[in-house]
């Protein structure tokens, strides 16, 4: 059982690992999100602050959004919550902040052409 446990942990750890490199999201986007929660409205606006060198940005705050909902499918984030329920606003994970932690250059690493294609196959056409 134990077994078990470590390799879901590995897996869900591996397949973070792969969807934060494969997201335009730099280092700033994931040090805001663990302080204060964001909206893709806001995120999508500030394209500058946010968006890792050399990836491609999104068109609009939908796109910003779906990225979101694959960062939360993935564990990295959850929705905020407040006394009405869910919030429009993301967060970081404890699974999130941890991968982050250990490998502070995350979100700068590169991607191979496999886990690139991989990614978009699962975004594209989720299990």
């Amino acid at each position: 059982m134990s077994n078990d446990i470590e390799l879901l942990d590995g897996r869900s750890r591996q397949r973070a690992s792969i969807t934060i490199r494969c997201l335009p999201f730099n280092s700033h986007f994931y040090e805001d999100i663990k302080v204060s929660g964001l909206e893709a409205e806001k995120v999508f606006q500030n394209q500058s602050k946010y968006q890792s060198s050399g990836m491609r940005w999104f068109k609009n705050e939908q796109e910003v959004e779906k990225s979101f909902r694959w960062l939360i499918r993935s564990g990295i984030l959850r929705r905020e919550v407040d006394g009405q329920g869910l919030t429009s606003k993301i967060r970081l994970t404890p699974l999130g902040r941890k991968l982050l932690e250990d490998s502070p250059n995350l979100p700068k690493q590169e991607v191979t052409l496999f886990e690139h294609l991989n990614y978009w196959i699962n975004l594209n056409w989720p299990r």
